[in-house]
C-alpha cells in the first residue's frame, strides 16, 4: 500500500532499512524525549525495538521534501501476526478476552509517534489515512491498543483518567481490563473539570475519542516506559457518518 498527499507519502516498511528508520524515530520520541527504556533498546545505535517488531506491519509517514525521511510511524498487528508472536503486545497489560471472544477481525495499534517538528500539522492525519486504507484492505472490524500519558504518577492525571472512565468506558462486551489494575475513577463525575481534563489528554487519545473510540477498565502504570497507559478500543461498525468522514476524509487527494 502507498499513498501520497501534500508532500507526504504513507506506506508500509519494506525492508530492514525501513524498520531501522522507524526504530530510530521511536528512540527519539519514546526514549530521548519521554524517558522510556526496554531490554532490547539499542542505546548505541539509538534504536527503540522489541521482540514484537518482526511480527508487526510498520506504517511509515515519509516527508517527500526531505528525501523521504521517516517522520511518523505506526505499528499494526493482525491476528495472524499475534498468533505467530504468541500474543498481542498489549496482552501483557490487559486481559483481551472480550475482544478475542467477539469473533470479529482485530487489529492492534501501537508505537504511534510523529517527529516533533511535524506535530500540530497534518502528519498524524496522513497516518490515519494510511491506516484507513489498511483497515479496509484487511476487513478489520475492531481496532485497539494502548495509548499513553507521560509519567507514572496518577494524581496529576486524575481529572483526565476520571473523564475517560465516566464518559468513554467501553461497552461491557468489549471492555478489556488492566491486569495490574490502576483505578481510573479518581474524581466523582460531578466534580470533573472537563476543560482541564481534555487539556491533559494526549492528541492521539483525543483522535480516538473523536472517532468514537472508548477505553478499557483500569489504567496500567508502565514504569519501564515512564507512562500511564489506557487501552483504547474502536468498533468500526459503530462509527457515525461524521466520524467515518474524519477517518477517511480526502483520501484521494
Amino acid at each position: 500500500m502507498a499513498a501520497t498527499a501534500q508532500g507526504f507519502s504513507v506506506r508500509l516498511a519494506r525492508d530492514a532499512a525501513d524498520l531501522e528508520a522507524a526504530q530510530r524515530l521511536r528512540y527519539d520520541v519514546f526514549v530521548s524525549e519521554l524517558g522510556g527504556d526496554g531490554p532490547l533498546v539499542d542505546h548505541d545505535k539509538q534504536l527503540e525495538k522489541d521482540h514484537f517488531d518482526p511480527f508487526f506491519d510498520h506504517l511509515l509517514l515519509l516527508d517527500e521534501a526531505k528525501d523521504r525521511a521517516v517522520v511518523g510511524v505506526y505499528r499494526l498487528l493482525r491476528e495472524n501476526g499475534a498468533k505467530a508472536a504468541g500474543q498481542f503486545y498489549s496482552e501483557d497489560e490487559y486481559d483481551l478476552g472480550p475482544l478475542r471472544r467477539s469473533g470479529r477481525k482485530l487489529l492492534e495499534l501501537g508505537r504511534s509517534c510523529v517527529a516533533p517538528s511535524y506535530r500540530g500539522g497534518t502528519g498524524l492525519f496522513h497516518l490515519w489515512q494510511g491506516l484507513a486504507d489498511y483497515v479496509l484492505a484487511h476487513d478489520i472490524e475492531i481496532l485497539f491498543g494502548t495509548a499513553s500519558f507521560h509519567g507514572t504518577k496518577t494524581a496529576p492525571l486524575a481529572q483526565s483518567l476520571s473523564l475517560l472512565y465516566h464518559r468513554h468506558l467501553a461497552p461491557e462486551e468489549l471492555r478489556v481490563k488492566a491486569r495490574e489494575y490502576q483505578v481510573m475513577d479518581l474524581v466523582p463525575e460531578d466534580q470533573i473539570d472537563r476543560k482541564a481534563a481534555m487539556l491533559q489528554i494526549p492528541p492521539l487519545i483525543k483522535a480516538y475519542l473523536r472517532l468514537g473510540g472508548c477505553v478499557g477498565d483500569g489504567a496500567f502504570v508502565d514504569h519501564a516506559f515512564n507512562t500511564t497507559d489506557v487501552c483504547l478500543v474502536m468498533d468500526t461498525a459503530k462509527m457515525t457518518d461524521r466520524q467515518r468522514g474524519l477517518y477517511v476524509k480526502d483520501r484521494k487527494e
